[in-house]
């Protein structure tokens, strides 16, 4: 048996690539790798020093952010502080009690700059998502699921709920069971 030869006979179409082109193109090709190579390690530090940045920003934000909340408290702290060293001249409690409640109007209002605001309770359909039931009580007169008394309040912040109002909520009447020894009534037709 014979082996054939596959390969082709050259033609004179086609032409072999004379070397210095081969060289040119590698030399081109290497250049190109080189160049992609240098923009990925500049983009891979820039986005490293993205990320750096972005964390050192954050920590400064957060820092300032309660360097000014802690701002606004300082002179409710300094009210209390001058209300409590005046107590021994004060002659009534109606005056250090009218003291008291300036403070904390005050520490109110700053918290309300702050986007806090007290969630109403008392008299209000009890809430889950706005109000924690720790006992039920029933009262005639009021309506059912009706917060009756407030233990502590609860505060939102930016209308999203920071702890819910700790609240008394007026149970639902219970249904009179009937026992053996009342008759039963019977339906006569």
């Amino acid at each position: 048996m014979k082996h054939k030869d596959k390969t082709k006979p050259k033609t004179s179409k086609q032409k072999e690539t004379p070397p210095d082109k081969l060289s040119a193109r590698i030399e081109e090709l290497i250049a190109e790798r080189d160049e992609l190579f240098g923009k990925l390690q500049r983009l891979s530090a820039d986005y490293s020093n993205f990320q750096k940045r972005s964390a050192r920003q954050a920590a400064d934000t957060i820092s300032y952010e309660k360097e000014r909340i802690i701002k606004t408290l300082l002179p409710a702290l300094d009210n209390f502080e001058h209300t409590l060293s005046n107590t021994e001249s004060i002659e009534n409690t109606e005056a250090f009690v009218k003291g008291v409640r300036i403070i904390y109007d005050q520490f109110l209002d700053i918290l309300k700059t702050l986007g806090v605001e007290q969630i109403k309770a008392v008299d209000e359909q009890f809430d889950p998502a706005m109000h924690e039931a720790m006992m039920q009580r029933h009262e005639p007169g009021a309506e059912e699921n009706v917060v009756l008394e407030e233990f502590q309040k609860g505060y939102r912040l930016n209308s999203r709920v920071i702890r819910p109002s700790r609240v008394i909520v007026n149970k639902p009447t219970e249904p009179k069971e009937q026992t053996d020894d009342q008759p039963q009534e019977e339906n006569e037709e």
